[in-house]
């Protein structure tokens, strides 16, 4: 699907006029399309039953940054990815907006990413490992071995960036060859912390880091904590290595529980705070205990399908570009109805339906159930 200008003008536009993320202005652009309902937001006049985008955007809607926004991403080397693009994660978002997600729940209006890799494609082939910023070195090395052993199945890494764990998880999959995807609570323009600018440039190099802030917002408190749905979100299943009571990733793996997301967590020393959140989780029966690579892959999916090691995955070579597009719109795991990959790729069901008839024939997808899935 190809957008305008004038529609990825209209999408930064309304990507900056209300906090993210914002539901009912969600709601409007689906309704409406993203031409009338950043119309309806600069005048002020919104069709009846969408009142509340008034209180939402009353504060920014008259201050339209879209085409400096979209300057300074592409200076840094950043895209505009929304709902309308091909490489929009909408499968994995499909979470968001069906679970009960509260005050900072819902979907993404839009996301900047700045790095080569496809949110979509790392987003249903990844595991998030979350942890406490104070690490300890035992935190730190189960972190390298875990993420050591994903990435030789075939796994990406998602994480937050932060000190502590994040940053281990992001270095270990650079180092390792591995894909992974930074998220963070800030500008796409902006490091956080800044003493991983080095790191994020790193894996801005080989993978992608993603923000639904649009430039130059600023990291904040109540931004993490925002933030930490779509950590959970962009993965298969999320892997807390160590956590206080009450750290940001306690935060996300109640997020992962809401989404439906696999959660695991390793266990630690008995004396260890760091290791008191992670304990919780395990004991209360949210999360279940993993020790290896291989409990995380079997937590992941539990059926043995999905992602596959390293050097067999199949040959997509000679598809057309809708196929391709239907194909990549299966999970890393399970299977989906044929309405699911319509919304995720974007086609027409008729085209939906015969590319993946294709797709049998050659031996890429089947069906399960009345759902499809890859082989």
């Amino acid at each position: 699907m190809t957008t305008t200008e004038s529609e990825r003008r209209a999408w930064a536009y309304l990507a900056r006029v209300a906090e993210p993320p914002c539901v009912p202005l969600t709601a409007l652009v689906a309704e409406v399309g993203v031409l009338e309902a950043a119309a309806a937001v600069a005048r002020g006049l919104v069709p009846r039953g969408h009142e509340s985008v008034l209180k939402a955007t009353r504060a920014r809607a008259g201050d339209d940054r879209s085409e400096s926004d979209l300057a300074v991403a592409e200076k840094c080397g950043a895209r505009l990815v929304t709902p309308d693009d091909d490489e929009w994660p909408g499968f994995s978002l499909l979470a968001l907006a069906n679970a009960d997600t509260g005050e900072r729940g819902g979907m993404p209006l839009v996301l900047w990413a700045r790095g080569p890799a496809r949110l979509d494609d790392l987003a249903v082939s990844s595991i998030a490992l979350v942890g406490s910023r104070a690490a300890s070195s035992y935190g730190e090395h189960v972190t390298g071995l875990l993420v050591e052993e994903l990435v030789e199945y075939g796994w990406g890494i998602v994480s937050g960036a932060a000190f502590g764990i994040d940053g281990v998880a992001h270095r270990a999959a650079l180092a390792s060859g591995g894909a992974t995807m930074a998220v963070l609570a800030c500008g796409i323009d902006r490091d956080y912390p800044a003493a991983h600018s080095r790191l994020l440039a790193e894996i801005a190099e080989r993978g992608v880091v993603v923000s639904e802030y649009p430039p130059h917002t600023t990291a904040a408190r109540h931004r993490f904590l925002t933030r930490n749905r779509l950590v959970a979100a962009l993965s298969n299943a999320v892997v807390v290595v160590e956590a206080g009571a009450r750290s940001g990733a306690v935060s996300t793996a109640a997020w992962a529980v809401k989404l439906g997301r696999p959660l695991g967590a390793v266990p630690g020393p008995v004396t260890s705070a760091t290791s008191v959140g992670c304990h919780e989780l395990i004991a209360d029966g949210r999360a279940l205990l993993v020790a290896d690579g291989a409990a995380v892959r079997t937590m992941a999916v539990p059926d043995g399908g999905g992602v596959t090691d390293r050097g067999t995955t199949r040959n997509t070579d000679g598809l057309t570009p809708i196929q391709q597009r239907v194909h990549d719109a299966l999970p890393g795991r399970g299977a989906v109805t044929v309405e699911e990959v319509v919304f995720s790729a974007g086609v027409q069901i008729g085209e939906v339906r015969a590319a993946l008839a294709v797709l049998e024939l050659g031996g890429l997808v089947a069906m399960q159930g009345s759902g499809w899935r890859l082989a």
